[in-house]
């Protein structure tokens, strides 16, 4: 596993062992940020059930100015420590504006120095239908005062989720139990379609 696009391309990501994550796959990544484009350039992210970070600090090598990352494990969380010291080193930056919070997604407080333009979402799979409901009425509130966020969450193919206050503007992945990947932005935004 590694950083796909941007100044920190081919950066190796470590995981911690075992199944306490479960990573956005590279190529998953990938489109993501293929149809993200030019949106993540200067943007702040929060990536939620951050794992090993990937999403984040695939939007740090992509030009986002800085974010947050929550993540409960703490094996993952050094994980997510080691990771960032590469990918910064690779940047040639002092990323100490990314912050690491330590805590339950659901429940952290969620800081990431000012609103997030873009939050990532890659819950475990069996949460998904129990915590979409209250995280996206946190993500609202959060949000409120920012004009166009988006929500990047990733789930299995068979699941869809219909968020009130949110559309789905687009669907990344195929196939039943095959991960996919849908982006949401707050029902009243424009229409410009990732």
């Amino acid at each position: 596993m590694r950083i796909t696009g941007g100044q920190a391309r081919g950066i190796p990501l470590v995981v911690p062992k075992g199944d306490a994550v479960r990573p956005a796959t590279d190529g998953m990544r990938q489109s993501v940020f293929s149809s993200l484009g030019d949106r993540v350039v200067g943007a702040r992210f929060l990536d939620l059930f951050a794992g090993s970070g990937a999403y984040g600090l695939e939007a740090l090598s992509r030009g986002a100015a800085s974010g947050g990352w929550v993540e409960q494990d703490r094996r993952a969380v050094d994980c997510l420590h080691k990771n960032l010291a590469a990918v910064g080193k690779s940047l040639g930056r002092n990323l100490d504006e990314s912050k690491v919070m330590t805590g339950d997604a659901m429940t952290a407080p969620w800081s990431a120095d000012g609103l997030p333009d873009l939050v990532f979402v890659d819950p475990p799979y069996d949460l998904i239908e129990t915590i979409a409901t209250p995280l996206f009425a946190r993500l609202t509130e959060l949000l409120a005062a920012h004009p166009a966020p988006w929500v990047i969450f990733e789930m299995p193919g068979e699941i869809t989720l219909d968020p009130a206050g949110w559309r789905a503007r687009k669907r990344l992945g195929k196939g039943v139990r095959q991960p996919s990947v849908v982006f949401f932005e707050r029902a009243t935004s424009s229409p410009d379609a990732p």
